[in-house]
């Protein structure tokens, strides 16, 4: 789960991460009050889960709350688009009016589960404000790294030697620990996957400050996690995946226009595959799992044709756990109650798959029947080529 800047700014304060003075608003007024109440010269930054924001004209300089207010009016209710929304862009419903800072030095500071040792590691570079693979790309050996140990967590001493590695002088070598050890407890004590402050800036008089903050959350953890729980923005998401997850459903939306409905990551992830090695393009990864009861497999089915883009759909089950009779009623009830109108192409294959296949059959509708992978990806790319 993501959530906004000002939400991990709320929670890296409570820690014990510095931030800037600043409050979020949610109309023109809201800001001009905020900027007001910081002097007047601030800074006023676009709330939405994107990076990107500032060269896409969401994050700028005021120099008095007149400003800061009339900033405000252009930017809320405005589609920012950045590199990670895509071209539909997302509205701006909220914005950070923060104090500005005197900088001095920038820097990228960040934590992350890391999946190549399986233990959290602790990412730290001296150019901060840009995207961290940028760096690796270009300057890798600009990217400092140190692996936590779970048994006895983050110690001083690694803490210290990021400090000098970055460049940080004695004096606020002690700053630093004390920062990144308060990161390191927020990352573990609240379930987090990413936690990362870029630019992590140092001031003319000496202070650390997290400059910007972001932090994704383990969905699967969230049950002990209600306070974070709570940050989540349905604003945000797209309301298929968010419907999806609520029935306990792998939904992922993409960008092309064959719908898939299949059980387990593996056969997911193949199906989209080979639709592309035929010349098509997935609208979705949809896994119903290995456990999914008949209504769940109508829901899902629904959720799958509500996307307009959908202009055929491919169900391809393997029966192991899941049996096909289950699955072959659940995509005649939900064809039937939606009205299908694209072309479907089911292949079955495992536990019951000849009554599944004679549900199917006995159906009515008009599905297309496929035995392999290969043989349901060509008839559903050419079924939505016609």
């Amino acid at each position: 789960m993501n959530i906004h800047e000002y939400q991990a700014k709320e929670i890296l304060k409570r820690f014990g991460v510095p931030v800037p003075k600043g409050r979020v608003a949610s109309t023109q007024q809201e800001a001009g009050i905020v900027a007001h109440e910081l002097g007047g010269s601030c800074v006023v930054k676009a709330q939405i889960h994107a990076g990107g924001r500032g060269k896409a004209g969401g994050v700028k300089l005021a120099k008095s709350a007149a400003e800061a207010e009339k900033i405000a009016g252009e930017l809320l209710g405005k589609k920012l688009v950045t590199h990670q929304t895509g071209p539909q862009g997302r509205e701006v419903r909220r914005l950070l009016v923060e104090e500005g800072l005197p900088i001095e030095r920038e820097f990228y500071l960040g934590m992350v589960l890391d999946r190549s040792v399986s233990k959290v590691s602790v990412i730290g570079s001296s150019e901060g404000g840009v995207e961290i693979e940028e760096v690796a790309q270009k300057s890798p050996e600009k990217i400092l790294k140190e692996v936590i140990d779970p048994a006895v967590g983050l110690l001083p001493f690694q803490c210290r030697r990021l400090a000098y590695g970055l460049g940080l002088g004695h004096e606020q070598a002690g700053a630093f620990t004390a920062l990144l050890q308060a990161l390191s407890r927020a990352f573990v004590e609240l379930d987090c996957s990413l936690a990362e402050i870029n630019p992590l800036v140092l001031t003319r008089d000496g202070k650390l400050m997290a400059l910007d903050a972001k932090m994704n959350l383990d969905n699967n953890a969230l049950f002990r996690q209600p306070e974070v729980a709570a940050m989540r923005d349905l604003n945000e998401e797209d309301p298929k995946e968010y419907e999806a997850s609520r029935l306990g459903l792998s939904y992922i939306a993409l960008d092309g226009n064959i719908g898939c409905m299949v059980n387990g990551a593996g056969l997911a992830m193949a199906t989209m595959d080979i639709i592309k090695l035929c010349g098509g393009e997935p609208a979705n990864f949809l896994d119903v799992g290995g456990g999914a009861t008949r209504d769940k497999v109508t829901e899902a089915f629904k959720i799958l044709l509500s996307d307009k883009r959908v202009e055929g759909v491919l169900v391809n089950i393997f029966g192991g756990i899941m049996r096909c009779d289950v699955i072959a009623q659940g995509v005649v009830d939900a064809a039937r109650e939606v009205r299908v109108s694209v072309p479907l192409v089911v292949r079955l294959q495992g536990t019951k798959v000849d009554q599944g296949r004679k549900i199917l059959s006995e159906s009515g509708l008009a599905i297309i029947p496929a035995e392999t992978m290969g043989e349901a990806a060509e008839k559903i790319v050419k079924a939505v080529k016609k």
